[in-house]
């Protein structure tokens, strides 16, 4: 046979080998898809509530480390079991059920009783297709590479959450990724100086240095900014991090936009805030962007070219529907640069985000910040519930 090997890419999910094979003799053929493109900084792990036959039509992009599991079932596809796959939920259900019936003859003759068990559960598995009751597809990819389709992109679906995550040093020597950890060192001031370390460029891999500062945000706290340029290709990428603990209270931040001139109010957007525009009936979850030190024009420019890269309302695949409906939100989306007055809302439960006061120290009548408490869910996912600032010493104290 013959394998065809082709380097393209794919608008929002970076570069992409596509391979083919055929073979003349029996026809048989076969396509596979590996990430050609850097690991992502946040692992994503996509849970969908499948409740009819559409949603099993949804478009899948599993890569090789991904983990695809279905808790009804208690069944689940184990990270680099598969070749990365562009398929839907149907489809995945599909090369499950053929690797299980592969080697069915051979067990029916040397364990009669675990056949049939497997011949049983091969049986739930095709019941799931008719979707006679809902069930839960969950895909957790440590690289951050795979997507499930939202066919109601670009407003929010409900019945799928996304949620991204840090990887735990398992799961980055699972993917060849080596962290090293350096003491610090406290006599060392990083507010007065720039620190600067070697990487690769994300977009041509060419040697680069990202440069990393320490800065103090005027009524606000400090922030770690950190840039890269990347002197080959020209490309540039910046982000921000918290340089502070997480707050006692949850920050929701509302501002109404009614001039131009509110287009150039600085924003520091953490990675767990979320971004809302109600009049759109748009909202950006938390994670994705990741954390941004910009103006409110260059926000909504990112959130542009985030909706415009998706990848499902794309190429000859998409629907007219789709991207009709995209290129509707996309010219709202221009009008609210000061034509037409909407509210921006940033939602952050850490308390970790900013929106510039331009009357500062005095208030603001066009921006409202309130605090809030924290839901347990909130907590939950920020790592609060179960950590102990206070009396942990004594609790793992041995006993003499």
């Amino acid at each position: 046979g013959v394998t065809r090997l082709l380097l393209t890419r794919i608008p929002f999910f970076k570069e992409i080998i596509v391979s083919s094979f055929s073979c003349d003799s029996c026809s048989w053929s076969n396509t596979e898809i590996q990430s050609a493109g850097r690991i992502q900084e946040q692992g994503v792990r996509y849970t969908l509530a499948v409740t009819s036959r559409q949603d099993m039509n949804r478009e899948v992009v599993k890569t090789d480390c991904a983990t695809a599991r279905i808790p009804e079932l208690d069944f689940e596809i184990p990270a680099f079991t598969q070749k990365g796959v562009l398929t839907t939920i149907e489809g995945i259900i599909d090369r499950a059920v053929a690797g299980l019936e592969q080697d069915q003859p051979v067990r029916r003759a040397t364990d009669q009783e675990v056949a049939n068990k497997i011949e049983e559960f091969i049986g739930k598995l095709k019941q799931l297709k008719e979707v006679h009751s809902s069930f839960t597809f969950i895909l957790d990819d440590p690289s951050g590479n795979s997507f499930v389709e939202n066919p109601q992109a670009p407003q929010k679906d409900d019945a799928l959450v996304v949620t991204r995550y840090r990887r735990t040093p398992e799961q980055n020597s699972l993917l060849g990724l080596e962290v090293e950890e350096k003491p610090a060192d406290s006599t060392e001031d990083l507010r007065d100086e720039v620190l600067q370390f070697h990487t690769n460029c994300p977009e041509c891999n060419a040697p680069a240095s990202t440069n990393m500062k320490l800065v103090q945000i005027p009524h606000f706290k400090e922030v770690i900014i950190m840039a890269t340029n990347c002197d080959s290709c020209g490309h540039r990428t910046n982000e921000v991090k918290s340089g502070g603990a997480i707050e006692p209270q949850g920050t929701r931040i509302t501002l109404r936009i009614t001039d131009p001139s509110d287009m150039t109010r600085d924003i520091l957007k953490s990675e767990t805030c979320s971004v809302e525009i109600p009049e759109l009936e748009f909202e950006l979850g938390m994670g994705a962007l990741g954390g941004k030190f910009t103006t409110l024009e260059g926000l909504l420019k990112d959130i542009r070219e985030l909706v415009e890269r998706n990848p499902f309302t794309l190429g000859d695949s998409s629907m007219p529907s789709k991207t009709e409906k995209l290129q509707e939100f996309l010219g709202k989306l221009q009008e609210v640069k000061g034509k037409t007055s909407a509210h921006f809302i940033m939602d952050d439960p850490a308390g970790n985000s900013y929106l510039q006061n331009v009357y500062a120290p005095e208030e603001d009548p066009e921006l409202r910040v309130e605090r809030y408490e924290r839901s347990f869910e909130q907590s939950e996912e920020l790592g609060l519930n179960d950590m102990r600032t206070e009396g942990y010493e004594q609790q793992g104290a041995p006993r003499r």
